[in-house]
């Protein structure tokens, strides 16, 4: 008994954690110019204003039409997400992108895998693949970065092409670290993408690996 009520409690602290983080960034979006809504996001190959529509698709798509739209890109999951961010990004006003997220701050809406902490990462890392390629300084709350620090797995890594053979990542804003070999120093939040397979913009890691880890110029 104590183990399920402690894995509720666990529940509705994530499902707290979701609804906040959806309506913190639905506010920053509110403030961004157009101009930064057309910049490249960490995300390869989608803007800003791709990256927000990305972020909403879960809400706005039933099952039966996310099953019928995978079809249509032959169950490539990529190709599906990338023509639907697109698609939704021309279609949409940036006021509607943004009322999107507030609007589900509640929404059950979780990923085929990972359940309420892979909603989390999904809603925390596509909101830093915009802050940190707009070079905005928003800080995601500890506890939220602790929630999917302590998530990380090997399966993971593998899902999102994150590479971390020989290197050990070490929080410099966290008692945190990660893996085994040559240290990769930087804030939590940053490390957390690193995870998640993200190029991060230079001067962000400090450590003889980080070069592997650094956009170059044409990336940027």
């Amino acid at each position: 008994m104590e183990n399920v009520t402690a894995r509720k409690g666990k529940n509705a602290d994530v499902r707290a954690a979701i609804a906040a983080e959806r309506r913190e960034l639905a506010d920053l979006f509110d403030t961004l110019r157009t101009g930064q809504w057309n910049e490249q996001s960490l995300c390869a190959g989608w803007r800003v204003r791709e990256v927000a529509a990305h972020m909403s698709m879960g809400f706005r798509l039933s099952l039966p039409r996310t099953l019928g739209e995978l079809v249509k890109a032959h169950g490539n999951l990529h190709l599906m997400t990338d023509r639907l961010a697109r698609r939704d990004a021309a279609v949409h006003s940036t006021t509607a992108l943004a009322a999107f997220l507030r609007d589900n701050a509640h929404h059950p809406w979780t990923p085929p895998v990972g359940g309420l902490t892979a909603a989390l990462g999904h809603d925390v890392v596509h909101g830093l693949d915009i802050t940190v390629a707009l070079g905005l300084d928003r800080r995601v709350p500890e506890d939220r970065l602790r929630i999917l620090l302590d998530g990380i797995r090997p399966s993971g890594l593998k899902f999102f092409g994150a590479d971390l053979a020989g290197v050990q990542l070490c929080a410099d804003d966290l008692d945190w670290s990660y893996g085994s070999g040559s240290p990769v120093f930087g804030a939590a939040q940053d490390l957390l993408l690193l995870a998640y397979g993200r190029r991060l913009p230079d001067g962000r890691l400090r450590g003889e690996p980080s070069n592997r880890f650094t956009r170059s110029a044409e990336e940027a």
